[in-house]
């Protein structure tokens, strides 16, 4: 398991870093933001151990930069306020420690999150076609299409139906490798075959085993250039 630590306060960083250690994990350390953004282009990780009230910018805000570049990231935020809380949820952190902070809790955080990702592999989204149900694994979809207030989900058998909408679905989708890339549309990055720029600077996605294609928004090839760029 990858593991990084941003916290401007050197004492702070030592401090988990011990905690990590006796636990069995080694660390990277990042100091701010240039830090923390630049060791994760080299190297994905797994968890990000963030601190919020850092000075220039602010944990808050890396983190949202954090999720552009790797959407699957464990974010877990650290502080001595307890009111980002709300906040930190809404960005996507999976934990939250107010400081001080125990070795137990610490502990319980990291074996909540692998506990969470073997739930994620387990994942089966029961769709229907016709009078007939398909039970897909999140592999087994190429990219999912809003239809008002459910979505369309395209496999390799056709395309199929599940009653919920696809903001609801995306966040069932996380830690799959599914982008959204539309208001309409979630692809799965793991299917793409090619990728092309047209009107606008949106682009235009083609999967490995079908022909269908599908095109972003502006906003939505912005961001997916932030994510892989």
């Amino acid at each position: 398991m990858k593991i990084v630590i941003v916290d401007d306060e050197e004492l702070a960083r030592a401090r988990l870093a011990r905690m990590l250690r006796t636990l069995g994990h080694d660390a990277i350390e990042a100091s701010n933001a240039d830090e923390a953004i630049k060791a994760l282009r080299q190297e994905s990780a797994d968890i990000v151990f963030l601190d919020i009230n850092m000075p220039k910018v602010s944990g808050l805000e890396l983190g949202y930069e954090l999720k552009y570049i790797d959407p699957n990231i464990a974010i877990v935020f650290q502080t001595a306020y307890e009111e980002h809380a709300l906040k930190a949820f809404d960005i996507g952190a999976v934990g939250y420690l107010v400081k001080p902070y125990s070795l137990e809790q610490v502990k319980q955080t990291i074996e909540r999150l692998n506990s969470s990702k073997q739930k994620d592999q387990d994942l089966r989204i029961l769709s229907k076609t016709g009078d007939n149900y398909l039970l897909l694994k999140p592999e087994e979809i190429y990219y999912v299409k809003a239809d008002l207030s459910e979505v369309m989900l395209r496999s390799a058998k056709g395309f199929s139906y599940y009653a919920q909408k696809i903001s609801d679905l995306e966040k069932k989708l996380h830690g799959h490798n599914f982008v959204r890339i539309h208001r309409s549309f979630l692809i799965n990055v793991d299917e793409i075959k090619e990728i092309e720029t047209i009107e606008q600077s949106k682009l235009r996605f083609r999967f490995k085993n079908v022909s269908d294609t599908v095109e972003s928004s502006k906003d939505g090839a912005k961001k997916f250039r932030n994510m892989f760029g």
